[in-house]
């Protein structure tokens, strides 16, 4: 089992940052790919970024890249979403996601999940 637990969302205005955590507890982070999704209001959960297991690889969502940043600390069991530039259609309940093997887009490949940040962003 893998407990996620997400922080760091909040309140911003568009063009600002903010920075979501997931701490991991449980099975042996390493093992484990991450991903962050989000679920805009009244919408599907989508994908926004993954991380391979060695932090070597970073998968982005189109809408993201260049903007958004993953990264994990496997001494810290922490991963990180450092947000910048920020836009009103970033707003969305932010989740945390863990999956054994390599990183994936789809959540249905995601095992383990947190309960999810609210991020909302104003124009």
């Amino acid at each position: 089992q893998v407990q996620l637990v997400e922080s760091g969302g909040g309140l911003v205005q568009a063009g600002g940052s903010l920075r979501l955590s997931c701490a991991a507890s449980g099975r042996t982070f390493t093992w484990y790919a991450m991903g962050w999704f989000r679920q805009p209001p009244g919408k599907e959960r989508e994908f926004v970024a993954a991380i391979r297991w060695s932090g070597g690889s970073t998968y982005y969502a189109d809408s993201v890249k260049g903007r958004f940043t993953i990264s994990r600390d496997n001494a810290k069991n922490t991963m990180i979403l450092q947000m910048n530039s920020l836009k009103p259609e970033d707003t969305a309940v932010y989740y945390c996601a863990a999956r054994y093997g390599g990183a994936a887009s789809s959540s249905d490949e995601y095992r383990y999940w947190g309960q999810g940040t609210q991020v909302t962003v104003s124009s």
